[in-house]
């Protein structure tokens, strides 16, 4: 398996361009299901679990090629399997987002229970719940979800928890059912904005995305359209936490900091200078960091997708951090890491207390999930003497030439793959 060697001590300077956004593309793609004509994509990343999207997606029959310009072309009008088996998407929780298209357009579909991170239970209990109020029939059998419709019926569909992935598979759902759906209890991320927005553009009739009460007036057929995947905040604020952790001064081109406010607020708070342009933020970080306490949200509140990453900055801040993971219950598996490299760290439940050190040293360490990955990096880069990082393939799931864009600016980082390992 590859690893990353990082030698610790750089200061991070330059310029950085964000790809578009993992949790915004996975959707979309799964959205070309819903149309037999072609669906044009910009700024679609390339990343594993993009990967594995498209060759399932092929396996199903939708046509995928990625022009020399970038633009990722989709067409699935000789779509001729409705099953995602278990070999394609035990790895990826986003996998379960063909099931709303594929039920919604051809009338049933058979898609194994996901897999992904081992970060905590992501049931799709209200995926089901929703489907079944529009009328689906649906069955657990084998270890797949089996569902069945002739056509699906508008409904008023309230979750029981706010959901992201559920949220946008009932959506696929809904822009080609009979009659009004309206979701209440939605999730608002700016990845479901993304989503619906391409939605719209295919024919679809979406209103109020962006709130917690989403409502679709489903249309007889979508056709083709044109988008570009909104950039990725997470992957953005990975980089700022990286800068706050090393000292030094980048640019983030082509970034979307409307999205990221909870985040930026925070990373201020730890004493990073921020401004922001359209699409550019630049910061700077030219003292140790303050500790900053946070609780994981829901969006707008702060991401547990960023919980890791501003852990790692708050192991050598100066002061002490509370830190209360909300969304996964099994979400702190990378502190024994962190602990390996001198990090102070206590953990009760969902609280984690970290007592910043004014060092932390290199050791050999294991990515656990995605964001695990990242903190491990970030503390890499702050470090004394040499980290290795191993187990990166959950790193390649969600970032995209991460070594190759943090080297651009200044970091010792190198990818030490089988043979050379």
């Amino acid at each position: 398996m590859d690893k990353l060697l990082i030698t610790g001590g750089n200061r991070l300077k330059g310029e950085i361009t964000v790809s578009g956004a993992k949790n915004a593309a996975l959707p979309i793609l799964c959205a070309s299901l819903l149309t037999a004509d072609t669906i044009a994509l910009e700024n679609v990343p390339d990343l594993k679990d993009i990967g594995t999207t498209l060759r399932l997606l092929g396996q199903m029959g939708v046509q995928s090629e990625r022009g020399g310009d970038g633009i990722l072309q989709l067409n699935a009008s000789l779509v001729d399997s409705l099953e995602a088996p278990y070999e394609m998407v035990k790895t990826m929780r986003a996998s379960i987002l063909v099931l709303g298209p594929l039920l919604t357009r051809f009338g049933e579909a058979r898609v194994s229970l996901p897999g992904g991170c081992a970060i905590g239970q992501r049931p799709v209990d209200q995926h089901i719940k929703g489907l079944e109020a529009m009328g689906a029939d649906i069955r657990i059998e084998h270890g797949f979800v089996v569902a069945k419709a002739k056509r699906l019926k508008g409904a008023s569909i309230r979750t029981d928890m706010v959901t992201v992935t559920g949220t946008e598979n009932l959506m696929m759902a809904a822009v080609l059912a009979e009659g009004r759906t309206t979701l209440e209890n939605a999730a608002r991320e700016p990845e479901i904005i993304d989503l619906a927005e391409l939605l719209n553009k295919m024919g679809a009739r979406i209103q109020g995305h962006g709130g917690d009460r989403i409502v679709i007036d489903g249309v007889d057929r979508l056709h083709g359209a044109s988008h570009r995947v909104v950039a990725d905040r997470i992957e953005a604020g990975t980089f700022l936490c990286a800068v706050g952790a090393t000292g030094g001064e980048i640019m983030l081109r082509q970034a979307a900091p409307q999205t990221m406010g909870a985040i930026i607020d925070k990373l201020q708070e730890a004493g990073l200078t921020i401004a922001c342009g359209d699409d550019w933020i630049h910061c700077a970080m030219s003292q140790r960091p303050r500790a900053t306490g946070f609780r994981t949200r829901e969006y707008p509140g702060f991401p547990t997708d960023m919980q890791a990453q501003l852990m790692a900055l708050n192991t050598i801040a100066d002061g002490t951090a509370v830190i209360v993971e909300n969304i996964f219950e099994n979400r702190y598996m990378h502190v024994q890491e962190l602990g390996r490299m001198g990090a102070r760290i206590d953990i009760d439940g969902h609280t984690a207390v970290v007592t910043g050190v004014a060092q932390l040293s290199g050791a050999t360490v294991m990515a656990t999930d995605l964001r695990a990955s990242a903190s491990l990096v970030i503390a890499g880069l702050a470090a004394c003497g040499d980290t290795v990082v191993e187990r990166i393939y959950h790193l390649d799931r969600g970032y995209e030439r991460m070594e190759e864009k943090l080297r651009s600016v200044g970091a010792d980082i190198q990818r030490l793959t089988r043979e050379a390992a």
